[in-house]
């Protein structure tokens, strides 16, 4: 949580930055106390800001009387830089069409994979990732083809971490997760079981491009079906190769 301690001489741009950024995925909807203890902006000031933002429809109120982001900030970020997405869109539903499962599409933020598309229907399986989002890299696919087409510096630093496990299945032990990483990096792509979610497994592949990974698209299945997840390769490698060609492709114009 950003902007979350007091600091004497804050500037109100700051202080709102810091409200807008006490939301997020595990907290959409707040009170006013909650923004003000989140953001460390001071009741009496968050009060009224949250007031302002919610005229200016930043902040909406739900029927119990919690906030939540408003619409105009959707709109706001419909006009930031969707290029990648707008490439990649039409092969997600591409390969959604030719394999009936979930299929997203993801980049890396820090440490973290924020999740930027997302094609599924009503009969693939309940995923956890969803757009904007943001997961952990070592326990989902793309997060792993991602990691393993990163330099050997960042690696190194991912793995020195204390590596949470959301599932008993979860790879945390550092040696063999680096293992993991080279097999993805010699076959193209990752499998994941159990390691984000009981229940669901996964497929990535990394959108390379000029030798570096952009993104990665990613299939996942129930564990039921894991062992449909070698027919899956050949559609997911093929879409992550045209999302790369058209990526370099717009790049290069």
């Amino acid at each position: 949580m950003a902007g979350g301690a007091r600091e004497p001489g804050r500037s109100v741009t700051s202080r709102v930055l810091a409200i807008l950024d006490a939301f997020d995925g595990a907290h959409p909807q707040l009170s006013l106390s909650e923004i003000a203890r989140r953001s460390g902006v001071a009741l009496t000031t968050a009060h009224r800001l949250v007031g302002e933002l919610e005229r200016w429809q930043a902040l909406s109120r739900t029927a119990d009387g919690r906030f939540r982001i408003g619409l105009r900030l959707w709109e706001l970020g419909q006009l930031a830089p969707a290029r990648l997405q707008d490439l990649a869109h039409p092969w997600l539903q591409e390969l959604f069409t030719t394999t009936g499962e979930n299929v997203h599409l993801a980049v890396r933020d820090g440490m973290e994979v924020l999740y930027v598309d997302k094609v599924h229907g009503r009969r693939a399986v309940p995923i956890v990732s969803r757009t904007g989002g943001r997961l952990p890299m070592h326990p989902t696919g793309v997060g792993k083809a991602l990691l393993a087409h990163e330099p050997e510096w960042f690696v190194s630093s991912y793995l020195a971490r204390e590596l949470e496990r959301p599932t008993p299945h979860t790879v945390t032990e550092p040696g063999r997760l680096a293992r993991e990483l080279a097999t993805v990096r010699a076959q193209g792509y990752a499998l994941t079981f159990e390691e984000m979610t009981l229940g669901s497994c996964s497929a990535a592949a990394p959108v390379v491009v000029g030798g570096r990974a952009v993104a990665a698209v990613g299939i996942v299945v129930s564990s039921a079906r894991a062992r449909q997840l070698g027919r899956l390769v050949e559609p997911l490698l093929s879409a992550a190769d045209r999302i790369a060609r058209d990526y370099a492709r717009a790049h290069a114009a």
